[in-house]
Parts: structure tokens; C-alpha cells; sequence
């Protein structure tokens, strides 16, 4: 029981100082947080030094790294407001606690392995959500949000006027890119560095467009307010087609859901009830092969039907 004790204490440890990460980082300068991007660190570091040396020090090991600016990107495009070392150090953390809970009601290597794996992928799944809903959102906000630049720009306003007031009337997530693109451009950064900036954080071919428009507009000149408009109507018309395809594929898509999911579920379900019977596909070179067969057509028929449901427009 002692070393349970002292496993309990460091996991409450580690969970006191990512909890304490999170919120010296949550009050850092708002200069960070408006601009939310790798390469405006810059910007903070010349406003004065963060108040946490620990996560600095983390984050600058995890920048130096292709893996650190990747997930950097990842957690922007999620609009999450945390830094790579505090997003890897609560994996390591949640990896530790669901191993040690899952050896602790079980006292299974196998159950304790796959549990560790679960946790491990857990965040990232969670971020790959998080930013296909916000992405989905941003691209069906697109369509208004362009027109209303388009009315704002045919009654005098500059883009940049017309820019600040997407970020007033319209919700987010669409308001808070704008927004930041405002704000990047009143901290001195040029418009053109601003869009691409928001293009980076939202990779969107919707606003690729815009983004393309504005700057050919100024650099060349011409009616802005006559290519928005077109360009508005092209978006809303493919998000409806969106829409409906969506429908017409929902059956489909979650019979490929269940056909993946209730196979791993039948086995993990079996394992729990009957250790001993499943046991024997972990003994024999026979049952490795079976399970490397499942697997992998498991696998192929999940990415099959997925493919056969995506439909470009």
C-alpha cells in the first residue's frame, strides 16, 4: 500500500503543477493571446517576460522541434488558449492517471497498455475536433460574413472599417479572426501579414479566396465590393450543396461508425467476461495473425467507406 500512497501524491503533483501552468499562462499579456500565433511570441517577449519560467522553458524546448510547431499550429486552428508544453505535459499527466486507475481495477498489463494508449491520442482527437467544428462554423459564417463587408464597403467604409465591423456584428468563431486581424494591424503588422496569418489558423479554401481578392485589389486596384459579392454568392450556394450531401450521406456514414466500432467493442466486451477464451488469440502465432487480419480490415473498410462518402464541391 505504501507505494500506491506515493503514486497517489505524485499524481496530484503533477495535476497542482499543470493546473498551475494553465493559469499563470492564462494571465499573461493579452498581447499573446490576441495574436495567438508562434511568430508574434515576439511581440510578448518585448512587452516583458511571462510570469511562469517553467512553461517558457517548456514551450521553448517544444518550439525547436518540427513536432512543437505543428502542434503550436494544431492548438491555434482549435483556438485553444495553451501553449505546446502545458498541452504535453497534461498528455503525459492524463496518460499516468488512466494507466495507473486502469492497472489498479484490473491488474492487466493489456487493459493498463491499451488505456495509456487511449489517453495518449485522447487530446490530440480533441483538438482535431475541436478545430473541424470550428472550421466547419467559420465556413458556413463565411458566406454573411462577406456579405456584410461587401454593404459595408459599397457605403464608404474602408476594409479595414468593414473588417472591424464583421467583428462586432457577427458571432464567433468568425468574429474573433476578424478580430485579430484587426488588432494584428493596429500592433503594426501589415494587413497582408494579418490575412495570412488568419489563413494559416484557418485553412479554408472559402477564405483563401477572399484573402487572394483582397490583396490583388491592393495591389491592383478595382471594384472590390463586384468580386466579394460574387465571390459571397459562390460560397453560400456551396455550403447549401454541403448541406445537403451531408443529409443524403448521414445513413452511410454511420454504418461505417458501427461496422468499425462494434467488432473492437464485441472483443473488449468478450475479454471482460471470458478471459480466458480471448486469451488464447495473445498464446498463438495463429491468433496474432487473426488479430493483425481484423485489424487491418477493420481499418481498410472504415477509410473505404469514408472515402466513398466524401464528395468535394
Amino acid at each position: 500500500m505504501p507505494w500506491l500512497i506515493v503514486i497517489g501524491f505524485v499524481v496530484v503533483g503533477l495535476a497542482i503543477m499543470v493546473g498551475g501552468v494553465i493559469v499563470s499562462r492564462r494571465s499573461s499579456k493579452l498581447i499573446e493571446e490576441r495574436l495567438g500565433f508562434a511568430e508574434e511570441a515576439a511581440v510578448s517577449e518585448a512587452a516583458g517576460p511571462r510570469k511562469s519560467p517553467v512553461a517558457d522553458a517548456l514551450n521553448r524546448a517544444m518550439a525547436s522541434r518540427g513536432l512543437g510547431s505543428n502542434m503550436a499550429t494544431q492548438l491555434a486552428r482549435a483556438d485553444l488558449k495553451i501553449t505546446v508544453g502545458e498541452f504535453m505535459v497534461a498528455t503525459v499527466l492524463l496518460v499516468v492517471a488512466a494507466g495507473a486507475l486502469a492497472f489498479f481495477l484490473r491488474r492487466d498489463v493489456l487493459i493498463t497498455a491499451g488505456a495509456c494508449l487511449l489517453a495518449f491520442f485522447a487530446p490530440r482527437m480533441y483538438v482535431g475536433m475541436l478545430r473541424g467544428q470550428r472550421l466547419k462554423a467559420f465556413n458556413n459564417q463565411l458566406g454573411d460574413s462577406i456579405n456584410l463587408l461587401v454593404n459595408s464597403l459599397r457605403a464608404g467604409y474602408s476594409v479595414m472599417q468593414a473588417m472591424e465591423a464583421i467583428a462586432e456584428e457577427m458571432g464567433p468563431p468568425i468574429s474573433v479572426e476578424f478580430g485579430r486581424v484587426v488588432q494584428e494591424v493596429q500592433f503594426g503588422i501589415t494587413l497582408e501579414q494579418a490575412l495570412a496569418h488568419m489563413l494559416r489558423r484557418v485553412t479554408s479554401g472559402d477564405l483563401d479566396m477572399l484573402v487572394t481578392a483582397i490583396n490583388v485589389q491592393r495591389e491592383v486596384g478595382g471594384n472590390l465590393a463586384e468580386v466579394l459579392d460574387s465571390i459571397s454568392h459562390t460560397i453560400r450556394e456551396r455550403v447549401r450543396i454541403k448541406g445537403e450531401m451531408q443529409s443524403l450521406t448521414a445513413q452511410s456514414r454511420i454504418s461505417g461508425y458501427m461496422v468499425s466500432f462494434i467488432p473492437v467493442a464485441l472483443g473488449g466486451f468478450m475479454y471482460l467476461i471470458n478471459r480466458e477464451f480471448i486469451s488464447l488469440l495473445f498464446t498463438h502465432i495463429c491468433g496474432y495473425m487473426m488479430l493483425g487480419t481484423a485489424v487491418l480490415g477493420i481499418v481498410l473498410g472504415f477509410v473505404v467507406i469514408n472515402k466513398m462518402m466524401q464528395i468535394d464541391v
